[in-house]
């Protein structure tokens, strides 16, 4: 018997950290797919056409559970929802990913990794803009998330503007080699940081859309399915126009059918899905959270397996930025539980309805629950309608 509070405790603990493992599970996926992409790039694959087949593997890979599990609570997709997941598809797997890709062979897969940790600060942004996130100026852990994201910004600034020399981990057998990749790549290097802000700019975009759409089309295999098709079309589209060449689509059992088929499955279809779930729990601002730690698997995997140098404005940057990621994380923790969705408490709000009730007295309910008559004109009664029961 004693056996049963115990086991309690031990299951009310994980469903508290299911989301915090959810997220930092998928930064070890991330960074697996960092390594593989680059070898793939640096082999000639087109990353347009990357893009199209990761989310046809990611759209193999989720449409038998999305099909199966969600086939009696899918919601109706109206014109609205289709509209939002057609901007979902163009914003992630169109916009984010072919820029994201460009930016990492213009760079390094690790100077790729630490530059995602932009997009906590901007998720917060627009996360304010769009009042999903409350901003009271007067607090602390308010004051505290506004000066986390300027210094994650000018982190960003830091590693875009100053480059700086190399810091040589592994010296060995290295030395030539760095340096002339170093002074090929010196041209594109800025040009690459920009592709790789306008990735997470698409991408914070992605998460704040995504977080309005879940609150009206709420089965989250279904919405993931439906933005990999997207994804799959419109990419397609884009890679019909910006590659001529057929013979760039070919796949062999080499780097590209892996890094399509890993990035697909793991970054796009369980990616989307789990991000969707959290999101829906925490908000758009816990979710981008984690990417410090993929950050720094990634510069231990791509300096083993890739033999990548890391500048000092690399390492400045990317230590600016972590300090002010987790001043934004730290403000987070001090919120309110449900306050980042605030959204959600106004559309709740907005379903109380006036409900006449014949008489000319308006009926109230107290903290109590005793009825309190109150003599008016109109007779109208305030009546918050239960979820079951709505239209």
């Amino acid at each position: 018997m004693g056996d049963k509070p115990m086991f309690g405790m031990l299951f009310g603990v994980l469903v508290k950290l299911k989301p915090y493992l959810a997220m930092v599970s998928l930064q070890f996926g991330y960074s697996g797919m960092y390594v593989i992409t680059m070898v793939s790039l640096k082999k000639g694959m087109n990353h347009y056409v990357l893009t199209v087949y990761r989310h046809v593997a990611a759209t193999l890979a989720i449409a038998p559970f999305a099909l199966i599990l969600e086939r009696k609570i899918r919601p109706k997709l109206t014109p609205s929802i289709f509209l939002k997941i057609m901007l979902l598809g163009l914003l992630e797997p169109v916009i984010d990913q072919n820029l994201y890709y460009v930016g990492m062979k213009s760079t390094s897969a690790t100077f790729t990794s630490a530059c995602i940790n932009v997009v906590p600060a901007i998720t917060f942004i627009l996360a304010t803009i769009f009042w999903l996130e409350k901003v009271d100026i007067r607090k602390i852990p308010c004051q505290a998330k506004i000066i986390g994201t300027i210094v994650t910004v000018s982190g960003a600034m830091v590693m875009t503007l100053y480059k700086g020399p190399v810091v040589d981990l592994m010296t060995r057998g290295r030395g030539h080699h760095g340096a002339a990749t170093s002074s090929s790549s010196d041209q594109h290097w800025i040009t690459g940081t920009l592709m790789l802000l306008g990735s997470c700019l698409a991408w914070s975009g992605f998460f704040i859309l995504q977080s309005f759409t879940l609150k009206e089309y709420p089965a989250e295999l279904s919405l993931t399915l439906l933005v990999c098709v997207m994804g799959v079309v419109q990419g397609a589209a884009v890679a019909l126009v910006m590659e001529r060449d057929m013979s760039a689509w070919a796949l062999g059992w080499d780097s590209r059918l892996l890094a399509s088929v890993y990035s697909g499955v793991v970054c796009s279809g369980i990616a989307y899905y789990v991000q969707g779930v959290v999101n829906k729990q925490r908000g758009p601002v816990f979710v981008t959270a984690f990417s410090p730690l993929c950050m720094i698997i990634t510069a231990a995997l791509g300096s083993i397996i890739l033999a990548e140098q890391l500048h000092l404005g690399s390492i400045l940057g990317a230590i600016v930025i972590v300090i002010g990621l987790y001043c934004v994380i730290w403000g987070k923790s001090k919120d309110k539980p449900g306050s980042s969705l605030a959204l959600t408490d106004e559309k709740a709000k907005a379903q109380e309805l006036p409900i006449t009730n014949g008489s000319t007295k308006l009926i109230t309910v107290d903290q109590n629950h005793h009825n309190t008559d109150v003599h008016g004109s109109f007779g109208v009664s305030m009546v918050r309608i239960p979820p079951s029961q709505e239209a």
